[in-house]
Formats: structure tokens, sequence, C-alpha cells
């Protein structure tokens, strides 16, 4: 099993020293959160919390994710980072890939990209970029970034994005792992479809089975089912090494954990110093016995 760390909505200058923090604790992975904006009027819902709430966003510091990334990788050597997710189809996907390449030609391949829908209309207003025909987008986007990032020429003629034959340099040595984030049937299969890995976003344990059994079915009805496949889990069973145990008997190749709930109202009020103590005392605890 693979752990990766989780902080989001906290100091800025956390980060850093985070990092680093989970590389010398044994951290397999970094999760970085995106956020574009908060709108001052919306009715959107946000589909991970009880209520369908998304006020606890509001003022909460988000730095771009690959400027995150960037900053973090350089104060590292080995911890791979992952958005957790990155909300694609708002985004040039020919950007996107030169993003990704140029992160990962620069630090070691150490970038998977984990990507997904953002749920907010919002995001593609302010972007310019129609809400409808957002899961064609997304397929299209992957299929562009997949190619880019490969090397050589590349084009595509597709309903959304028509892109003459160009290629970019440099690209990464390994190819850049796409992680599809969400839990329906429609991420499911983009997932098995175009990505090398499911990320999952938390809730009941029953409801994680559920997922799984999906997932399962897809990847089977797809002819994928022994290919390698991540899947990523938020789970309350990552906190025990027989929990961990049990996700590794489901197929589960990588779990994230944090240590304090990010759906709050409140600003993140915890010294760093107790960040860092939270890591290292999960790693001693269960990581290191689950090596």
């Amino acid at each position: 099993m693979r752990f990766t760390f989780a902080d989001a909505m906290t100091n800025p200058q956390y980060y850093v020293p985070l990092a680093k923090a989970a590389e010398d604790a044994g951290y397999h992975s970094f999760a970085v959160a995106d956020s574009i904006c908060y709108p001052e009027v919306s009715d959107s819902t946000y589909p991970y919390t009880p209520d369908g709430s998304r006020e606890f966003l509001e003022n909460k510091p988000f730095i771009e994710a690959f400027i995150l990334i960037t900053a973090m990788a350089q104060a590292t050597e080995r911890i791979r980072f992952v958005p957790f997710v990155l909300k694609l189809p708002v985004r040039p996907p020919v950007l996107v890939a030169k993003q990704a390449a140029s992160i990962s030609a620069l630090f070691g391949d150490r970038l998977s990209l984990g990507v997904g829908l953002s749920p907010w209309p919002e995001d593609f207003d302010v972007m310019g970029v129609p809400f409808p025909k957002r899961g064609k987008r997304m397929n299209e986007a992957m299929k562009i970034i997949r190619g880019l990032t490969s090397g050589g020429y590349f084009e595509h003629h597709g309903e959304i994005y028509d892109l003459q034959s160009i290629k970019i340099n440099p690209v990464p040595a390994k190819p850049v792992p796409m992680l599809v984030g969400g839990h329906s049937d429609a991420a499911l299969r983009r997932a098995v479809r175009l990505g090398d890995g499911w990320m999952h976003a938390g809730g009941k344990a029953d409801e994680l089975d559920e997922i799984l059994t999906r997932l399962a079915a897809v990847r089977k009805a797809e002819g994928k089912e022994n290919d390698p496949f991540e899947i990523h889990v938020a789970s309350i069973d990552a906190f025990s090494v027989d929990g961990v145990k049990r996700l590794e008997d489901k197929g589960v190749t990588d779990v994230t954990v944090g240590f304090r709930m990010p759906y709050q109202m409140e600003q993140d009020t915890q010294p760093l110093e107790e960040k860092i103590a939270a890591l290292q005392k999960f790693s001693d605890k269960v990581i290191a016995q689950c090596g």
C-alpha cells in the first residue's frame, strides 16, 4: 500500500515544510487541492457535504495547483504530487499538457495528474468555457494531454477540440499517470477507458464497497480487469494496519489521509508543528507497520 498525505485550505507558507516532512516520514504522495474562484452568488451545491453546502470554501486560501506543486517539488527529492483533482474541462488541454510535461521533466517524473469535472457552472463561466458537454470536453482533453506528453507530433479532431499536428518539448521520461476522480458511472468508465486509475473522494464504507464493485464491473466489461490500474481511496480504514489490509484485499493501491476535517467554516488555525507531528505519528503507527 502507498500513502498520500492531504492538507488544504491552510496557511500557504505551510505547504513546503509539510511536503518535506511528508517525504521524510515515508509518504508516497502529496495531494493538492484545486479551486479556481468563489462566486459571490451561486445556487450550486457541493456533492461531498451532507447538505450540499459550499460556504466552507469562502475565504479559504488556494494556491494554483501547478504553482504549488512546483514549489513543493523544488524543495523535495522523492515524494510525488497529485492534484486531487484538477478541474480539467475549464482549462485549455494543450496548456495543461505543457504544464504537466514541464513539471515532470523538471522534477524526475514525480507528477500524477488527478483530473475531474468541476461541479460549479461558475468555474466554466469565468473561464469562458461552455458548461454543456463538459464530459465530452474532459474526455477529449485527456486524449490530448496523453498524446502531447507522449512525445512526437500529435493531432486531434473531435467534437470539442480541433488540434493541428503539433508537439511539445520536453516531454516526461515516463508517461504521466492520469487518475480520474468522481463517483458516477461516467467517471468510472472514463477512469478505465482513458485513465490509469481512479480517485475516491470519501464517504461511508458501504458506499466505497458499492463503487469498487461497479468499478470492477467496468474494468471487466472493457477487458481491462488484469491491466495495471491505480485505486486511490480516502477511508477511515486507512487509519489502522488492519484497515489498510482490508483495503488492500479490495484492490486498493493508494490511500489518502488527512488529520483534520476540511469542511469547516472556520479558518485553519492548527500550528505547523502540530500538523507535522500528526503526519509523523501516523507514519510511525501505520506506514512503518505496513512496510
